[in-house]
């Protein structure tokens, strides 16, 4: 099976930090990570991903257009049972409120702790064998 966990966020090198931390997974072909530049490309992948194959989406909150915020609901709507992680430089309580409110799991702050995410990673692997 097929797992797809969609990263989201408009700095270009987000890609290649992901891909080198990710790097021995990618290879083992334990899951694919697909790239969007913006929230509208995040939700035309996500449109093209069969459930249940995409099991995570990891988004930047603050994009030009578009914010993660906002992309939120429009997620939910489409993909109740995938589970949303943003990710932030500003992990303040007011901003983690109003990410939980329209429907995040979790708030990672940057610099991201990519031992924590490759527990969730981990978890949603599980849940979706």
């Amino acid at each position: 099976m097929n797992v797809y966990i969609l990263v989201v966020d408009d700095e270009p090198d987000v890609e290649a930090l992901f891909r080198q931390q990710f790097r021995r997974d990618l290879r083992a072909g334990r899951f694919q990570m697909e790239f969007a530049p913006s929230a509208p490309d995040a939700l035309k992948l996500a449109a093209e991903v069969r459930d249940p194959s995409l099991i995570l989406i990891l988004s930047d909150i603050n994009m030009p257009g578009m914010s993660g915020l906002d992309m939120l609901p429009k997620v939910r709507a489409e993909h109740p049972d995938v589970p949303v992680i943003m990710i932030t430089a500003y992990g303040d309580a007011e901003t983690r409120r109003k990410a939980i409110e329209r429907g995040a799991v979790g708030l990672l702050t940057k610099p991201i702790d990519f031992a924590l995410l490759r527990q969730e990673i981990d978890t949603r692997l599980e849940q979706a064998a």
